[in-house]
């Protein structure tokens, strides 16, 4: 048998060409990571724009030009990959925003804040799927299964809280700033747990006994994800106090809250449990014991890196969202019937309208009997910007609509491609137009939304 040194030698150049196109492509990306971290240092001052606005605008003005260049074949320079994003991009956001929250507040409303992260996420899950599967069932967009309508439900009721948070100040609206933050940071788990509990059911079929499960698997999750985050940030503490107990190395303490972190979220996904809910609590446990325990240098250090991980990724995903929106095989199954793209989107914005006040303003009466001081209660403008400041959708509901409908990115049925294109439609749109609304909100609103008293 002899040795065809041609196809040898042809294989080689492909592999080479596709290395050099990879190397092309990520030296691009990177330099489109600086570009918005200047523009955005130089609009930091503007309330009206943030990273996250920029990094989209660049992203969408970035995939109009490979399109054209291109001949209309492409539109971005990175092929979309889910685990990318739960992977590496997604555990330091979370994390971090565990670890850099104001523990008081956040457990002084730590009630509230689980009512509507969990029981909110719920109440707004079975309404957009119970909308979707009377409304879509009507409207020729393809076969969908009921797997699929409830997965449009845990879909549509992930918030994008980063957007959001970038308008209000932590300082000056403490309660406001708290009950949005904790509220996006329980609720993106609490949408992600109901997302792998509908893929790891048979709902072809449902009944009182699968509805039982269904429900007892979520609170498995929800509870133990919690426990192994706090569980593995206390370990970090124990480890770090017993092991460098009289001499500190500022490096081996900041590796080893870094890589425990990470083994955190990792573990997680292991014990098919939810990562963002055990990172989160890992955050909290380590900013309150770990960081406690190493140097002065490394609390420093722990706090900065952190930030700037957390910081990159976030740019880094909406960066690739505005790139992936104006993806040509996704929009070429809808060329024929834009009105029904625009028409299903318009039909999900509505959903959410509806499930998010279905719960904001009933929970927050119930949460209201439970306060004793007149400062701890949600004013009805406040409960109003909870509502409108919760409408954004992100990069959590753009990884799970990939998730469940495509295959390594790409799609081949109508009915997916026009759930793809219509979450992108929806986040475009809840993340531009609506981030300038929520500010509109917040400035017609600031007489309450200025410092507040928290009381004694």
């Amino acid at each position: 048998m002899g040795l065809d040194v041609g196809s040898v030698l042809s294989k080689m150049n492909i592999s080479s060409a596709s290395d050099h196109t990879s190397v092309v492509s990520m030296n691009l990306f990177v330099a489109l990571l600086c570009t918005c971290i200047v523009i955005g240092h130089l609009l930091e001052e503007n309330r009206w724009m943030n990273e996250s606005i920029t990094a989209l605008a660049i992203g969408l003005c970035t995939g109009i030009v490979i399109l054209l260049t291109s001949g209309g074949k492409s539109s971005h320079v990175l092929v979309f990959s889910e685990d990318l994003f739960f992977i590496y991009l997604l555990p330091p956001i979370i994390f971090n925003a565990g670890f850099q929250v104001k523990k008081k507040q956040f457990f002084r409303n730590f009630m509230t804040i689980m009512l509507f992260g969990a029981i909110g996420t719920l109440i707004s899950f079975g309404i957009i799927s119970f909308g979707a599967i009377n409304i879509f069932k009507k409207m020729n967009i393809g076969s969908l299964e009921i797997g699929d309508y409830l997965a449009i439900g845990a879909i549509f009721s992930a918030t994008d809280s980063v957007c959001t948070l970038q308008v209000l100040n932590q300082d000056e609206t403490p309660l406001l700033y708290s009950l949005v933050f904790g509220e996006g940071v329980v609720n993106d788990a609490t949408s992600v747990v109901l997302f792998n509990a509908i893929q790891s059911f048979d709902l072809t079929h449902i009944n009182s006994s699968i509805a039982l499960q269904f429900v007892g698997n979520f609170l498995y999750l929800f509870i133990a994800s919690t426990l192994l985050g706090a569980a593995a940030g206390l370990l970090s503490a124990y480890i770090i106090k017993k092991l460098y107990f009289g001499r500190h190395s500022t490096d081996r303490e900041v590796a080893l809250m870094i890589l425990m972190a990470y083994l955190s979220y990792m573990l997680a996904e292991l014990f098919y449990l939810s990562g963002i809910l055990t990172v989160f609590f890992c955050g909290i446990v380590m900013s309150h014991y770990t960081w406690h325990n190493v140097t002065e240098s490394s609390r420093i250090t722990t706090k900065h890196a952190f930030a700037t991980l957390s910081f990159v990724a976030e740019i880094f995903i909406f960066l690739y969202v505005g790139m992936d929106a104006l993806d040509i095989e996704k929009w070429r199954f809808v060329s024929d019937s834009p009105g029904t793209s625009v028409g299903v989107s318009s039909i999900l914005l509505g959903l959410i309208l509806i499930g998010r006040a279905a719960f904001v303003f009933p929970l927050s009466f119930l949460s209201n009997l439970t306060k004793k001081s007149p400062y701890d209660k949600i004013e009805l403008k406040q409960q109003v910007t909870i509502w409108w400041a919760g409408l954004m959708r992100g990069a959590v509901s753009m990884a799970l609509a990939y998730n469940q409908f495509t295959r390594s990115g790409h799609t081949q049925l109508r009915g997916n491609a026009i759930m793809i294109t219509s979450t992108i439609t929806v986040v475009l749109f809840s993340t531009g137009v609506r981030h300038f609304s929520v500010l509109v909100v917040v400035w017609v609103l600031w007489d309450v939304c200025m410092v507040r008293r928290t009381g004694p």
